[in-house]
């Protein structure tokens, strides 16, 4: 039973889709001639996707950091305790359990914030790719060009024109199935355009052959 509120748009399009917002509103935009029973039957079909989606957005949805130590810092889905340490260079680097800040005035909000940022995207850039080079080749799909940015309504997106995918920076904080999945749903598009049968019937059977393969 769906105990989340749910918008549902009508307009001159071919195929339903389905969009979760950060700020957890569930959208589905259907076309005219679309029945009741349809969208029933993808509302259930994608209920457990909506559910991890809304899951995700709200542990996204941070207050306002001070960036001062002891202050609680997530990467691949651990946490790790902030540490801003005075130095005479500038670093940030994971240390067991910290996410350590070396720089040489603790209280510059603006040095802390981008030496934590471009640490977040330099690892996204090789552990992103770094996915997307293993599945791609399970789909079959060529990638031209991979983004990394920082989005507000989307963990990732993809122009299956000219085969390039972007992905939400905010990512690389999430465990790392979460990251697969997304990755894999975008790579997916590359192949199937349109959220459609064919979409979710493709990302279902991926799916269940992922999880018989972990059992095994």
């Amino acid at each position: 039973m769906q105990d989340y509120n749910i918008n549902i748009i009508y307009k001159d399009v071919k195929n339903a889709n389905l969009k979760v917002k950060p700020d957890g509103k569930v959208i589905l935009t259907a076309p005219f001639d679309m029945s009741d029973k349809e969208i029933e039957y993808i509302l259930d079909k994608r209920d457990t996707w909506i559910r991890k989606q809304l899951e995700l957005f709200s542990k996204n949805r941070e207050t306002k950091r001070e960036l001062v130590s002891g202050e609680n810092f997530i990467y691949l889905g651990k946490n790790y305790r902030l540490k801003v340490i005075e130095a005479d260079y500038e670093k940030a680097k994971l240390n067991r359990k910290y996410f350590e800040l070396y720089l040489k005035d603790k209280n510059n909000y603006i040095k802390k914030e981008k030496l934590i940022n471009n640490w977040y995207k330099s690892k996204a850039d090789v552990y992103f790719k770094e996915i997307v080079d293993r599945y791609s080749k399970i789909v079959k799909v060529k990638v031209n060009s991979i983004k990394i940015r920082s989005m507000k309504t989307r963990w990732g997106s993809c122009n299956p024109k000219k085969s390039y995918i972007n992905l939400n920076l905010e990512l690389i904080k999430k465990p790392k199935v979460a990251i697969e999945y997304v990755i894999f749903h975008e790579l997916t598009h590359l192949l199937h355009y349109h959220h459609d049968r064919n979409f979710y019937n493709y990302l279902t059977l991926w799916q269940k052959r992922k999880k018989r393969l972990e059992n095994i």
